[in-house]
C-alpha cells in the first residue's frame, strides 16, 4: 500500500519545506508506525523519535506535521549535528547585532520562522549538555532570547519533534544527556522499525525506488531474477532505506540490459550469499533436521517456555521474535517453534496465526519474518497421514 500526503504550501523564505510526503509498506511495524503518526497528528505534545540512521525518522516528523492542525504553518527541519555548537544557539534562537564577531545585524532564529508551525530537531543526542540546557528551557517556557539580548524577546508557539538513532538512556546513564530534558520531549515516542524487520517491504520499496531511479536518469527500469530478490531480502540493510534508495540508483546506472543476478548487485550484497544459505538449501537442512526425532537439547527447555506463554494468551511477536531479536533464542529453536505449530495445525499456515496467538491480518507479516529468517517449513511433510507412535519432528520430544 502507498501511503501519500497531501502536499503543503508553498515555503516561506528561509523555511524547510517537506518533500511530497510518501510512505510505503504494507508490513505490520510500518502499520504500526501509522497508526502512531496519526494518533500523534490529533494533538499538539512533544514527540520523539527514534530509530536507527537512514530508516525516515524525518518523513515520520514531516507526516505528523501534514497531518496536524498545523499543516499549513512553516515546518522547519534542523540536523543538530550539522552546526557547530558555538553556533547552534544562535541558528535556534538568533542573535543581537553585536554580539559576537560576525554579528552585524540582529538575526531572526529558525525557531522563529517556525512560530505556530513545527520545529524538527534532527540527531538530539549530538546536542551538547549546555544546548540541551538552552532547549530546556525553551521547552519549558516557550520563550526566545537570543544570544546577546538582554532579555527574552517573547514568546514561540512552536510544536517539538525530536529524533535521534542514541540509545537516550544509556546517554542519561553516562551523563550525556539530560534526564529532564528526556521526559520533557518524551511526551508520544514513535519508533521507527529498521529495514530487516519489514521483510515484506523491502522488494515493494526497491521496485519503488528502481522506478523513481529510472525516471531521474532516464535509463530503462532493470527487473530482478528471483536469486537476486532472495539476495535482498537475505541482507541485512545496516544503512536501511537511505541505502536501499542508494543501490537502486547505482544499479540502474549499470544499464543492464537483461534481468539483475546476484552478481549484479554490489559487492557489500553479494558477500551475504556466503552467510547465508539458498533458500533451497536452507528448506533442505531444516527438512531432513525434521524427519527423524532428534536427541532432547539444551534449547528444549527455552522451546518449551516459549510455547507454554503463547498457549497462556501472549502472542508470537511478543514472546517469540523478541527473544530472537535479542538473540535469545536461536534460528535453530525458532524453527523448532515452527514445526510444532505445523504439526498441531496439519500443515496450514493460515491456522498457525491462531496458535501464535496472532490475528488473520497478520498472516503476510509471520510468512515474510519466518522466510527472513529461513524458518518457513514446507508443508508437505505435515500433511502426510500420521503414523501412531512416532514422533514428527525436534519439537516433539517433551
Amino acid at each position: 500500500m502507498t501511503f501519500v500526503e497531501r502536499q503543503l504550501p508553498p515555503p516561506t523564505p528561509g523555511q524547510s519545506r517537506p518533500k511530497a510526503q510518501v510512505l510505503l509498506g504494507e508490513s505490520g511495524p510500518v502499520n504500526e508506525v501509522r497508526e502512531a503518526i496519526a494518533s500523534a497528528a490529533r494533538t499538539n505534545a512533544k514527540v520523539l523519535i527514534l530509530g536507527e540512521t537512514g530508516v525516515g525518522k524525518e518523513v515520520v516528523a514531516q507526516l505528523i506535521h501534514a497531518h496536524s492542525a498545523r499543516a499549513n504553518r512553516p515546518f522547519v527541519a534542523v540536523n543538530c549535528s550539522g552546526i557547530p555548537e558555538t553556533l547552534l544557539e544562535s541558528e535556534l534562537f538568533g542573535h543581537a547585532r553585536g554580539s559576537f564577531t560576525g554579528a552585524y545585524r540582529d538575526k531572526v532564529g529558525l525557531v522563529r520562522q517556525a512560530d505556530r508551525g513545527t520545529l524538527f530537531l534532527d540527531e538530539l543526542g549530538e546536542m551538547s549538555l549546555r544546548m540541551q540546557a538552552v532547549l530546556l528551557r525553551f521547552a519549558e517556557t516557550g520563550e526566545v532570547q537570543a544570544v546577546g539580548a538582554d532579555q527574552p524577546g517573547g514568546r514561540a508557539d512552536v510544536r517539538l519533534i525530536t529524533a535521534t538513532n542514541r540509545d537516550l538512556r544509556a546517554q542519561i546513564e553516562s551523563g550525556a544527556f539530560r534526564e529532564d530534558l528526556y521526559y520533557r520531549l518524551n511526551v508520544i515516542q514513535i519508533r521507527v522499525p529498521p529495514l530487516r524487520d519489514r521483510g515484506e517491504d523491502i522488494l515493494m520499496l526497491f521496485e519503488h525506488y528502481l522506478e523513481h531511479a529510472s525516471r531521474t536518469h532516464g535509463l530503462p527500469k532493470p527487473t530482478l531474477t528471483p536469486e537476486a530478490a532472495h539476495q535482498l531480502l537475505t541482507y541485512g540493510w545496516p544503512g536501511n532505506v537511505r541505502e536501499l534508495r542508494n543501490v537502486t540508483e547505482r544499479v540502474v546506472l549499470r544499464n543492464r540490459p537483461r534481468p539483475l543476478t546476484p552478481d549484479d548487485l554490489p559487492l557489500e550484497i553479494r558477500g551475504a550469499q556466503s552467510a547465508s544459505a539458498s533458500p533451497a538449501a536452507a528448506v533442505s537442512v531444516t527438512a531432513s533436521a525434521l524427519e527423524s526425532p532428534a536427541p532432547r537439547e539444551a534449547g528444549a527447555d527455552r522451546v518449551q517456555q516459549l510455547w507454554d506463554r503463547m498457549q497462556v494468551g501472549e502472542d508470537f511477536w511478543a514472546v517469540v521474535r523478541e527473544a530472537f531479536r535479542a538473540r535469545e533464542l536461536t534460528r535453530g529453536e525458532l524453527a523448532a517453534l515452527v514445526d510444532r505449530g505445523l504439526q498441531e495445525t496439519r500443515g496450514s499456515y493460515r491456522a498457525l496465526l491462531k496458535v501464535f496467538r496472532l490475528p488473520a491480518s497478520d498472516y503476510k507479516r509471520l510468512h515474510a519474518f519466518l522466510y527472513q529468517q529461513q524458518c518457513n517449513l514446507p508443508v508437505a511433510q505435515y500433511r502426510k497421514p500420521r503414523t501412531t507412535g512416532t514422533g514428527q519432528g525436534v519439537a516433539s520430544s517433551r
